[in-house]
């Protein structure tokens, strides 16, 4: 009788709710075989080379005989040379008004690289790459406005129709390609017009010194590291650039805007040479320009800031450290231009002409490449040395070396670091290793969201190394949750897991699964998560990225607000999960976050959805009940069972399971867990339906997935 009732119910509502099923997939097709591949190592080595006269005229018409290249004092057989001429004064392109476009044009073009160079692509041959980069971070907003305005007028009155121009824009700790390389200045003019004044900044060096205001403040901390991680995120975000313009083999020059750049005694030294570094090895010159242009300072500092208010003010020291302070802030641009062939324009009003000078100094250059006969990745500096047979009084300017690759058994920690970063900036994902996720979301209260995370990678494909007489594999993960236009990051995890195994289960791995587990509070809306595995043994990273949503169940008025519903062959203790990376961590935390977790078992998603018949089928999922204004009710229960079909025919019920929600602020959540013996059913593919009612309420949802029983 009470089941006819359940029945009559269902079918009265004869509602079809929107399916919620959590996000699940991998990063290479479930049935995608193994391909092997002969590999062959070599190394094209490109380099570009000026050969001008004694009368500093170019020399013309030189072909590959007439040079000689040698690395390391080892004579190089160059197997191209190719000619680049570009007028250095062209006639600009015709004025033309720019378009009306959308200011969220460059939001819309906003990523993380630019485009690589294609093979045998002609899109580069004869054009001259200029990149304007702009580093909103440490400009005032009237250095903003005069970068801004000799960028447009560039465009504008002096940009040639040999010229390829992008716009890359630094800020909030990450570098952006509002727009890749083009020839077409409306697109460019556009997002000039709409980059935001103000925007960005909060990375302002705090001075500390004799020539610091007074703002009768009580003694704090020294803001000294401060400086040192700011000058480094600097530097290291001029590396990012280069090393994305390092995939195109041309010439590239970088104009930099910025208000001066300034180390702090020998501790930013490490990251200005590997800026340095990265941009010789990429074949990129920095041409930066001081955008405040030419200063009359004040001895005691501009209106910008207090008074001193201290005894520098009469002995000198303070109008002596402000010259000093503003002297080492164009001290490192100066140098970051002459290690990389470039040239700053400092104390100059016109920020046009700093452009003009990287314009004019790429005019007329060969393209020289050879396959390096030293095969060997061991990261170090190869000197190359190159000379012209006639005329013998050319003079050459060129690239002096560049720095070789390097295995990644030979990394230190810091270019491990490094390698993580590039790859999760990568548009294109690597998937050299199977990376399988799960995405969950349960509601916490009446505004936020918990979103577990279980990632999945095959342990066959992981290396096994010696350490301490055991075997053990070390895994890094690294990820990101940003927003639905992909510029603000939500939420991040950084995790390494050193996974020691006994003889026996070293001999497991090769049938199961490394399972990591992690989680966020996030709010509704839609979200893009990127994720990286790497094996620390080879280097191998296996990338997953997919977009989900987290629904509002508040708004949720037609159906019975319900989170994910999770599907699991499996519940183990904590003690006993011999793969879990998150084995050894605060368990008392992990039982408060993660609803899976209960009484000391874990409940692990399954992400392929294929269960054997000698296990039990878990079921798990939460129904919510929420009342505006007053306190969630605790008196009904809540109704379910879960259905199995098999070519639309219903094969399998379990019984009806109510359960009276708790109630916790104005929020009412009821878990509902079903254990499901399946041993009575036949292998194959099934349809499996939850069904939950609210009999006070006359609601109802429906959940369907599909399913695979094997034996």
């Amino acid at each position: 009788m009470k089941r006819s009732w359940l029945t009559y119910i269902a079918l009265a509502l004869m509602i079809a709710a929107p399916l919620r099923a959590q996000t699940i997939g991998q990063n290479k097709s479930a049935g995608a075989s193994e391909v092997f591949t002969l590999a062959v190592r070599s190394q094209l080595v490109v380099e570009a080379v000026t050969v001008k006269d004694k009368n500093g005229k170019s020399v013309q018409g030189l072909t590959a005989g007439d040079f000689t290249l040698t690395e390391n004092g080892v004579e190089q057989k160059i197997r191209f040379c190719e000619h680049q001429t570009l007028p250095a004064t062209a006639e600009p392109l015709p004025a033309t008004p720019a378009k009306d476009e959308s200011i969220t044009i460059y939001k819309r073009l906003g990523r993380t690289q630019l485009a690589p160079e294609q093979p045998e692509s002609l899109r580069y041959k004869d054009r001259r790459l200029l990149a304007l980069y702009f580093d909103m971070s440490a400009m005032p907003p009237g250095d903003q406005l005069r970068a801004l305005a000799a960028a447009e007028k560039f465009v504008r009155t002096q940009m040639t129709s040999v010229d390829l121009v992008s716009i890359l824009r630094y800020q909030g700790g990450s570098v952006d390609v509002l727009q890749d390389f083009t020839a077409d200045r409306n697109r460019l003019l556009s997002i000039l017009e709409t980059l935001v004044i103000g925007e960005g900044q909060g990375s302002a060096d705090s001075i500390d010194d004799a020539s610091s205001a007074d703002t009768g403040a009580a003694f704090g901390q020294d803001d000294s590291e401060f400086n040192v991680f700011n000058t480094d995120r600097q530097l290291a975000a001029l590396q990012t650039a280069a090393h994305m313009l390092g995939g195109l083999n041309e010439k590239k020059s970088l104009i930099y805007f910025a208000s001066g750049l300034r180390l702090n005694g020998t501790d930013n030294e490490a990251q200005l040479h590997a800026t340095v570094d990265a941009a010789i090895r990429a074949g990129v010159s920095f041409w930066p320009i001081d955008a405040r242009g030419l200063v009359a300072s004040a001895p005691l500092g501009d209106a910008t800031q207090g008074s001193p208010g201290n005894e520098g003010m009469y002995s000198g020291t303070a109008a002596q450290a402000n010259t000093a302070n503003f002297q080492r802030s164009q001290d490192t641009i100066f140098s970051l231009a002459g290690d990389t062939g470039g040239k700053a324009l400092l104390d100059y009003n016109d920020l046009t002409r700093g452009i003009v000078n990287a314009q004019q100094s790429i005019s007329d250059y060969y393209i020289l490449g050879y396959y390096a006969t030293n095969t060997t990745l061991d990261g170090r500096f190869r000197k190359i040395k190159v000379t012209v047979n006639q005329p013998a009084d050319a003079k050459l300017e060129y690239r002096p070396g560049y720095y070789a690759g390097k295995e990644f058994g030979k990394f230190n920690s810091t270019e491990k670091e490094r390698q993580l970063e590039d790859a999760l900036m990568l548009e294109d994902p690597v998937t050299d290793l199977t990376v399988a996720m799960e995405i969950n979301y349960f509601q916490l209260n009446r505004a936020e969201y918990f979103v577990p995370i279980v990632v999945k990678i095959p342990g066959r494909e992981l290396a096994l190394a010696k350490k301490g007489g055991a075997e053990h594999t070390l895994i890094d993960f690294v990820g990101e949750v940003k927003d639905t236009y992909g510029n603000n990051t939500v939420s991040n995890v950084r995790d390494n897991v050193n996974i020691k195994l006994s003889d026996a289960t070293a001999a497991e791995l090769a049938k199961r699964p490394i399972e990591y587990e992690s989680g966020f509070t996030l709010l509704p809306g839609k979200y893009t998560i990127k994720f990286l595995a790497r094996d620390d043994e080879t280097g191998r990273i296996g990338t997953f990225q997919t977009n989900f949503v987290i629904p509002n169940l508040n708004k949720e008025i037609q159906y019975v607000p319900i989170s994910s519903v999770v599907l699991s062959g499996q519940r183990v203790d904590l003690k006993d999960s011999l793969y879990d990376a998150m084995k050894g961590k605060d368990a008392a935390k992990a039982v408060a976050a993660n609803p899976l977790i209960a009484n000391g078992r874990e409940l692990v998603p399954s992400v392929t959805r294929v269960f054997t018949k000698g296990r039990e089928l878990y079921v798990y999922l939460q129904a919510y009940d929420e009342r505006i204004g007053q306190p969630a009710p605790v008196s009904q229960s809540f109704v379910a069972y879960v259905s199995f079909y098999r070519d639309h025919v219903k094969v399998f019920e379990t019984q009806p399971l109510a359960v009276t929600p708790v109630a916790t602020g104005r929020l009412a959540i009821a878990p509902l867990d079903f254990n499901i013996g399946v041993s009575q059913l036949q292998a194959g593919k099934y349809d499996c339906q939850v069904t939950i009612l609210d009999p006070a309420h006359g609601k109802a949802t429906f959940w369907q997935a599909s399913l695979a029983l094997s034996q």
